[in-house]
């Protein structure tokens, strides 16, 4: 590993992580979704917002492309097989091949008005992923308050920066040009001394290395992907048999639940460097409570947030969208466990990275894409909205089932 440029800071609690984390990522989640927001009332009329919309969903498209799974990877190499410097150095290759995709899918396919604001939009998101590199290395070191501080400062920096710029050109390009400036100031001013402090980074990695990871890692690219996809066969499903008004309502009861998921994300990605040191170290006890009490925490969050939104749902849902979102309150109850059981499904394909399962992660999220089919042609016709959220948790429970059972049989194999 490359040598430190400084004395290494002292670690941090578990708990104090946590915090930082959760508060960092919520500010900046909060403030970007209400960028979707003020564009409206900032620029004349809805095309800012059409514009920004689009950019968005070209660069999701390529998303799982840039991201590569690289994060989880990385916070759970505990043993230091690769560098920082090679970290980051195939962030910008796996980036590069990201953006060339988004330019040519926008040519292709886009307007060409919108063409500037969706490679700026892509740059933007793109330096935010070779930050999420330095935060890396970071939640290795247990300093998780440089990750939170960070995005917080990015969260209110490109917000501000975003509805300034827009306000004073009503140029969209140039607001989204000023939040990727914003993101580059504080990856260059604040992250990047922090992190030298514990690695220096020496930016190169061999060719041999890049395409071992590109191979390595396609498994749980590829699962990630299937995971990601099975929400939206049932959704696209009530679509069509309903329009996109019952989608639509869908969508809008679905959006405040979304906050169970990212909670228990909060919980344990703190804790996946920490699964990885006693997995490696044998400390099959170790593991085993750390786990339990990870599972706990998310299971008492997901209770605590299905009981929250059942509560407190009929009376946020009408004051944001209107009265007549009080005839399909009913969808509330299965979107919930939905999201509590997406929950699970994402941590198990987290644990599985951080112990090198890949194979059985992708087993797993494909079984998962697999029972989707049969079960949205089945539910949805049946219970509109709410065979959405079933079709979405009998696949998801699946594939859960299936990972713990390949898991288990793997542990058994390699004790004899």
């Amino acid at each position: 590993m490359d040598a430190p440029s400084k004395k290494k800071p002292a670690e941090l609690s578990i708990g104090r992580n946590m915090l930082w984390n959760s508060a960092g990522s919520l500010t900046y989640l909060a403030l970007q979704w209400a960028i979707t927001i003020v564009i409206v009332r900032l620029s004349s009329g809805y095309d800012a917002a059409g514009v920004l919309a689009l950019a968005m969903t070209v660069f999701n498209i390529f998303s799982p492309l840039a991201i590569y799974r690289m994060y989880t990877y990385q916070v759970s190499d505990v043993k230091r097989e690769n560098t920082l410097g090679e970290y980051a150095t195939f962030r910008i290759i796996t980036c590069a091949a990201a953006f060339a995709g988004c330019l040519v899918y926008a040519a292709l396919t886009c307007p060409s008005s919108t063409f500037v604001a969706i490679l700026l939009y892509a740059l933007f998101k793109i330096a935010s992923l070779v930050i999420d590199v330095l935060h890396g290395e970071d939640q290795l070191n247990m300093r998780m308050d440089y990750i939170g501080k960070s995005l917080m400062l990015q969260g209110i920096g490109t917000f501000v920066v975003f509805c300034t710029v827009l306000a004073c050109t009503s140029s969209i390009e140039a607001a989204i040009a000023g939040m990727l400036v914003v993101t580059c100031i504080v990856g260059l001013v604040y992250d990047l001394p922090r992190t030298r402090m514990f690695s220096r980074i020496k930016l190169g990695i061999a060719k041999e290395k890049v395409l071992h990871l590109l191979a390595y890692c396609l498994p749980i690219v590829l699962a990630a992907i299937a995971c990601a996809v099975v929400p939206s066969v049932p959704r696209q499903y009530l679509s069509i048999l309903g329009g996109d008004a019952a989608l639509g309502v869908y969508a809008s009861v679905a959006a405040p639940a979304a906050v169970i998921q990212m909670g228990a994300s909060y919980i344990y990605n703190p804790l996946l460097s920490l699964f990885s040191q006693r997995y490696i170290s044998g400390d099959i006890t170790g593991f085993r409570k750390l786990f339990g009490r990870a599972l706990a925490a998310i299971a008492a969050l997901g209770i605590a947030g299905i009981a929250g939104y059942m509560l407190l749902g009929p009376w946020i849902l009408p004051l944001v969208f209107g009265e007549s979102i009080s005839a399909h309150l009913d969808l509330i109850l299965p979107v919930s466990v939905m999201t509590a059981v997406s929950a699970l499904l994402w941590f198990a394909n987290d644990l599985l990275v951080t112990i090198r399962q890949f194979k059985n992660a992708l087993i797993g999220n494909v079984i998962s894409l697999a029972v989707t089919i049969p079960s949205s042609l089945f539910l949805v016709p049946l219970y509109g909205g709410n065979g959405v959220s079933f079709s979405i948790i009998i696949s998801y429970l699946a594939g859960i089932a299936s990972m713990v059972a390949l898991s288990a049989i793997e542990q058994k194999r390699k004790k004899k």
